[in-house]
């Protein structure tokens, strides 16, 4: 395996996105006696996965699956991965096709060790788009604590005297401001696009209140707080005053089945909420919480368990009603009014933070490359096994939990196959 060296001219399967369905398609074409060439806009591999606290259907932190799969990819010799990668165009047909890729600069090169001697010396510092702008992080950094490739990342918006600095401090001249953005060509016989998904712009929803007031967050940005790398340190806290929250209120389909949003349920939404939950009462045993829904969605045995847990917990209510409008009211607190279906009475609560479960837009509903591909309204690639050739994997699909994706990306991984093959 080669990681960010010299890209091939050619390979069997080009696998563009580096998530847990792109690593997973990945794996299982290699393993199987392909050549994969696999793909990642990023500068490391994990995609959301890699960003969650822990995730269903065991409750397991991204170390548990991420690891061996990253392993698996070091020790495979038919695999090469580019990171800061994108494809712009991809011409020709099935069993021959042209790709054009964009490799943006790590100004960082694999003599890196991720020893941290830049970023100790760096004093520019840039929003942490992992944390989702939670906080900051210096301008040479590395992107994650289980950043793969484990190498640092240079920011172009570092100062110029911080340049000097950072080479000037790196022994191993791993830090090279040379490099440039650079376009190349390979061929390729089949394309799995594992694209993913990206969080719903929650200040588009205006009556929600996001970007206004400091204390309503996303669940994302919640998971990230609960984890112990994050911002916070795995506490969950209000942002206005970093303290314990003794009232919370989750509000589902926050953006999702919604015609002026995204209209589709997101799958994933509601049980996120419920896992937040006990994150919640892990943390705080006596915080109260009420989670506001249209319909609980909860596919499958073990996830109906998880709810049914849950609605024991006496703490934890359940308002069937969507909610309608948010205020600001002392000290930061949030007044959430929402009409109750099943009485019909108009609800106000207060409470000391307000999470909203923003459903999950596929990352190529706004970022199309130049292909021959077809897309719903909703943005979801529809797969087209007649022509074969290319296929969505996982969320660049339809929404999809982290088990989901994975059965799917194997399905690709086989399609692709089937095209490499000729049949």
């Amino acid at each position: 395996m080669t990681i960010d060296k010299a890209a091939p001219a050619s390979a069997s399967i080009l696998v563009v996105g580096g998530g847990i369905s792109g690593l997973t398609t990945t794996l299982e074409a290699a393993e199987a006696g392909q050549e994969v060439l696999l793909v990642e806009k990023n500068p490391y591999l994990g995609g959301r996965v890699i960003q969650l606290n822990q995730y269903f259907p065991k409750l397991c932190p991204p170390t548990c699956g991420l690891e061996i799969n990253f392993r698996r990819i070091r020790d495979s010799k038919n695999i090469k991965v580019l990171t800061m990668t994108e494809v712009v165009k991809v011409e020709g047909a099935p069993g021959n096709y042209d790709v054009t890729l964009k490799i943006s600069p790590r100004y960082v090169n694999e003599n890196c060790t991720a020893c941290g001697a830049c970023a100790d010396v760096c004093e520019s510092e840039i929003d942490s788009d992992f944390n989702f702008g939670m906080n900051r992080t210096k301008a040479a950094y590395l992107p994650c604590e289980m950043a793969f490739p484990a190498r640092y990342v240079i920011s172009p918006e570092i100062g110029a005297d911080d340049k000097k600095r950072v080479e000037e401090a790196c022994k191993y001249k791993a830090v090279d401001f040379s490099m440039a953005e650079k376009t190349l060509t390979v061929k390729v016989k089949s394309v799995v696009w594992a694209t993913g998904w990206k969080p719903y712009d929650a200040t588009k929803i205006d009556n929600l209140g996001f970007g206004r007031h400091q204390n309503i967050i996303t669940n994302m940005m919640l998971e990230r707080m609960a984890s112990l790398n994050g911002p916070t340190a795995g506490k969950i806290l209000r942002p206005s005053d970093d303290q314990a929250p003794k009232t919370i209120a989750f509000v589902q389909c926050a953006g999702s089945r919604d015609e002026n949003h995204l209209p589709y349920c997101s799958y994933i939404c509601c049980l996120a909420s419920l896992k937040h939950a006990t994150y919640v009462r892990e943390q705080y045993p006596d915080a109260e919480m009420t989670i506001y829904y249209i319909d609980i969605r909860t596919p499958g045995q073990k996830y109906e368990k998880f709810y049914k847990k849950l609605k024991e917990d006496k703490k934890v209510t359940f308002v069937k009603g969507k909610v309608a409008a948010v205020a600001e009211g002392d000290n930061g607190s949030i007044t959430v009014t929402a009409e109750d279906a099943v009485t019909g009475a108009k609800v106000n609560q207060t409470v000391d933070l307000v999470v909203l479960a923003t459903g999950m837009e596929p990352t190529m509903a706004s970022d199309k490359p130049q292909a021959d591909l077809t897309f719903n309204e909703d943005g979801f690639i529809v797969n087209d096994f007649t022509k074969g050739g290319m296929f969505a994997a996982g969320c660049a699909n339809k929404p999809a939990d982290v088990m989901s994706s994975n059965q799917n990306a194997t399905g690709m991984a086989l399609k692709a196959i089937q095209t490499v093959m000729g049949r």
